[in-house]
């Protein structure tokens, strides 16, 4: 522990110094000029020292401190150990500014740092990436004249933070970003930015699953309810009465069937966190049971289809998955191309892939409607597709299965010129190439 610097010593030794001067004069015969000439010295030795710590403080580079006895050494060992603490305490405060700009960096959410009349101290990247916001260029600028939506002005007007605001991004208007601003330190706020898009489209795509099913399933049933309504003891139908009333309810009952059906096996595929795979798959034999049941299907529409089918082609994976995809992909073609049409389906090898492929001359799709077939209950035409009987759901399972297969759905149609709906089987799930991690893959 350093020594603090005693008064009374200093006070003594100049004292002492003094009455020896004096003495000297004394014996001398010089007292004033002894005295004149010892505090001259005295004054000329501390401005020499004064020089010295000016030079050390503002000209000098060096950190150590001039070479110095007494007083003016027990001073500059001061201001260096000072310094040094200074610096020890700044370098502290660096790091500790150094991390924190590094851990909201590392954030996924836009981090804004304001004063309390809404002036920006800092912002991290993601800031400029979902709100605009340039660091260091509008260091000092207010958020309120960067960001001009009406909202976010009432909003900081207000000052009532307790809730979130939801606006659309002042850079993209397809993003929507929820801001929370909370106060913290000394007349200081922190504004948090998050990108909640996907949790806005899941919960849109919640509320349309939760319609679009009681829609599909109240369909059928209010058909059923209306013809029971009308059959009781004393008015029963006749006989060509009860015919169609009895087809027309066997069809809806089939129709409410496989809707279900079906969202049992897109609930169970996408509930199943590991895939249990089927060493050999034996897809040609699948196809050929599948081409029986679309000549059975095609009785009606007359189409011309044709299999292209290698015999010797097979895979691994799950074998109910891939016959659903492949099931679903051709009874579309057959439900979906108009009377007559010509359909053909290919399982062929392709450089190291297997490629399966439907292709049809029906009446083609519009091109803003391909990106959003696979979502669950979206149809082109909605009465088409319940004359078909279908339920909007078969190539939501094939995204589904194929993606546990490595795969996607691969879709080319045009309006007037047909469509062509193609995936691939990886050459890791083909047998007869070099495969690795068969058996069991997460998802």
């Amino acid at each position: 522990m350093r020594q603090l610097l005693s008064k009374r010593k200093v006070y003594t030794k100049l004292f002492l110094f003094y009455c020896f001067i004096a003495l000297v004069g004394l014996i001398s015969n010089s007292l004033l000029l002894a005295l004149l000439i010892f505090t001259v010295a005295l004054l000329l030795w501390h401005y020499h020292h004064l020089f010295l710590m000016d030079k050390w403080l503002w000209r000098d580079r060096k950190l150590s401190p001039p070479i110095s006895e007494g007083i003016w050494g027990h001073l500059f060992e001061g201001i260096y150990y000072l310094q040094r603490r200074d610096r020890r305490k700044k370098r502290e405060l660096r790091n500790i500014v150094r991390r924190f700009r590094d851990g909201a960096e590392a954030l996924p959410e836009a981090v804004v740092v304001l004063t309390d009349d809404w002036s920006i101290i800092w912002s991290n990247k993601l800031a400029q990436i979902l709100v605009g916001l340039h660091w260091p260029a509008d260091e000092g600028q207010r958020l309120d004249n960067l960001i001009r939506h009406p909202d976010f002005l009432q909003y900081l007007k207000h000052a009532k933070f307790e809730q979130p605001l939801e606006l659309a991004s002042p850079v993209n208007d397809q993003l929507t970003l929820e801001f929370n601003i909370m106060s913290y330190g000394a007349e200081q706020y922190l504004l948090i930015v998050r990108d909640i898009t996907q949790l806005k489209q899941l919960e849109q795509i919640r509320k349309d699953f939760v319609a679009n099913v009681s829609h599909e399933l109240r369909t059928p049933l209010t058909v059923l309810q209306g013809y029971l309504e009308v059959m009781d003891d004393e008015h029963l139908p006749d006989k060509a009465m009860w015919k169609k009333a009895h087809n027309v309810m066997l069809d809806q009952t089939k129709r409410m069937d496989s809707l279900v059906q079906q969202l049992l096996t897109l609930s169970r595929i996408e509930a199943s966190a590991r895939v249990q795979f089927e060493p050999i798959v034996d897809v040609p034999v699948m196809l050929h049971q599948l081409e029986q049941e679309a000549q059975t299907l095609n009785r009606e529409k007359q189409h011309s289809i044709r299999f292209d089918i290698d015999d010797s082609l097979k895979v691994t994976g799950v074998t109910e998955e891939l016959r659903s995809a492949f099931s679903n992909l051709v009874t579309n073609a057959i439900k979906y191309t108009p009377a007559g049409g010509e359909i053909s389906v290919s399982w062929q090898r392709q450089h190291l892939k297997a490629v399966f492929a439907v292709n049809d001359n029906g009446e083609g799709i519009a091109a803003h409607h391909v990106k959003r077939l696979t979502e669950r209950f979206y149809r082109v035409d909605q009465a088409r597709a319940r004359n078909t009987g279908g339920t909007g759901l078969g190539l939501a399972i094939v995204k589904h299965v194929l993606s546990r297969h490595n795969s996607r759905l691969m879709i080319f149609s045009e309006p007037g010129k047909g469509s062509s709906f193609s995936f691939s089987i990886p050459a890791e799930l083909v047998l007869g190439q070099k495969t690795k991690n068969r058996g069991e893959k997460p998802l």
